[in-house]
């Protein structure tokens, strides 16, 4: 069940508790108004923000893509279509992860770092940046 009042949109759960949204202004994304989300970036309509997530500026969102609680999108990232970035997910300014990618819990992408389309991390892995004179790749954290 969904529901809209003046830019608020209510669903209720498979365990029947209701959840709410709002629709940000660049995009029309929806974002959890225990999130942030900069007015500068960018959220695909059919993007959700969970709460405690936060959305810095220039950083966009793609349709259908899920950034779940406690996520950190940094500056200009950008997170393709169909993404799902897990709980605690730390992602560095310009980087970059492509359509359909599934980031696991506590995953760190560092600044610059990128995640080729339809990649699968796992939970606690730092994917390393590209500015650092090597190519993205991944390590488990210790």
């Amino acid at each position: 069940m969904s529901r809209r009042i003046k830019g608020l949109v209510e669903f209720e759960d498979d365990r029947g508790a209701v959840v709410r949204y709002v629709r940000h202004a660049h995009g029309g994304g929806l974002v959890s108004p225990a999130a942030r989300a900069h007015e500068s970036a960018w959220l695909a309509d059919t993007s959700y923000v969970e709460a405690g997530a936060v959305v810095h500026e220039g950083a966009r969102v793609g349709a259908g893509s899920w950034v779940d609680t406690d996520v950190v999108v940094g500056a200009r990232a950008v997170v393709g279509s169909n993404v799902h970035l897990g709980a605690g997910t730390r992602v560095g300014a310009d980087a970059r992860v492509g359509a359909g990618a599934r980031l696991g819990e506590r995953v760190v992408l560092e600044p610059g770092a990128t995640v080729p389309a339809d990649q699968v991390v796992p939970d606690e892995t730092t994917v390393a940046g590209s500015g650092r004179g090597r190519p993205s790749g991944y390590e488990r954290a210790a």
